[in-house]
């Protein structure tokens, strides 16, 4: 069994891959995808996430060599531009240190490397989350919470519960262990394609950390703060973000709302 792939535009001459983050599924990038009806857009839903749930077992590099196969088969020319949020993103970073061949221009955002320290009592932690978390996994109320995490707008409610109903408690808790213990790969020096880290200003410390080793591991990128938001930025300020990626993979200058990240955490 393959990926759900969501493909329009198939007439335009240039690709983007929208990966989305963790625990959702490609419906995330809808207000993307509608602005980009110049682009022919792939979407897949990620292994074990939405329509591809049934794709088992979900790994960092086993999803990132299905992107791979998809660029090479599906996208124009062999090679797409390539966008992703925190899992999402983790995996183009992944494809950037093995296939870099296939990215034309990549925007990672809310992008997790660093890895967690004592990993071992990490587990155990997740372990016994998820037994405290699985009964109410799927409840309304948990659902809503977890939007206004993200701060979600209520409107995507039904969308946001479909894509909690359809990813299985075990499926999340391996989905977290990758998302968690992702490291830094080797490689990303030989990786000379364009890249924008990006992350809210609202996202973790260690996501602005990470941004600062994924800068350097990276020749040809840079990394900036978006004011305001928090991590799925995206969904809270959909036309800076469409405004954002078109004049990156256009070579046009970024609007100067953003903050360039420095050392200075």
């Amino acid at each position: 069994m393959g990926l759900f792939i969501q493909e329009t535009g198939h007439q335009n001459s240039e690709t983007i891959v929208f990966l989305h983050g963790g625990g959702m599924a490609g419906w995330i990038w809808d207000e993307q995808v509608k602005d980009f009806n110049d682009y022919h857009c792939l979407i897949p839903d990620l292994p074990e996430h939405g329509q591809s749930a049934e794709v088992k077992p979900f790994s960092i590099e086993g999803a990132a060599e299905m992107v791979v196969d998809l660029i090479r088969t599906r996208a124009h020319n062999g090679k797409a531009h390539m966008v992703g949020l925190s899992l999402g993103a983790q995996i183009i970073v992944q494809i950037l240190a093995t296939h870099p061949e296939v990215v034309d221009h990549a925007i990672i955002s809310g992008t997790l490397i660093r890895g967690i320290p004592h990993e071992d009592v990490l587990l155990k932690l997740l372990d016994y989350t998820f037994k405290v978390y699985e009964p109410v996994k799927d409840t309304d109320f948990f659902i809503k919470a977890n939007m206004r995490t993200y701060n979600i707008s209520k409107s995507y409610f039904h969308k946001f519960k479909e894509a909690t109903l359809q990813i299985k408690a075990d499926s999340l808790h391996r989905i977290l262990q990758e998302n968690l213990f992702f490291k830094l790969p080797s490689g990303l020096e030989k990786a000379n394609v364009p890249v924008l880290v990006m992350m809210g200003e609202k996202d973790y410390k260690v996501i602005k950390e990470s941004a600062l080793d994924l800068v350097n591991a990276l020749p040809n990128s840079s990394a900036y703060i978006v004011p305001k938001v928090g991590h799925v930025w995206n969904m809270e300020s959909p036309e800076l973000f469409n405004h954002v990626l078109r004049n990156f993979i256009t070579g046009k200058s970024l609007p100067s709302v953003l903050e360039t990240l420095s050392n200075g955490l």
